[in-house]
């Protein structure tokens, strides 16, 4: 017998937020950051404080990923 159980939303923690963040920059590279930020402005504007919570961390990740900007 298989059960399958489903959640609505997978728990977030750090690492999973991390993953999210190094994929986002592998997949968009520089325009990592304004899709994170896109998608976190597009759940906040929705009402979804979670996941608009979510989206700003990945974009706080990419932001470090990125370094700091030379002048």
């Amino acid at each position: 017998m298989v059960v399958k159980v489903f959640l609505e939303r997978p728990v977030m923690n750090a690492a999973n937020i991390s993953a999210i963040a190094h994929h986002l920059v592998e997949t968009h590279g520089a325009k990592a950051m304004a899709e994170a930020a896109r998608k976190a402005a597009s759940f906040e504007a929705a009402g979804d404080k979670e996941q608009g919570k979510l989206w700003r961390q990945v974009e706080a990740i990419v932001s470090e990923l990125r370094g700091p900007k030379e002048s």
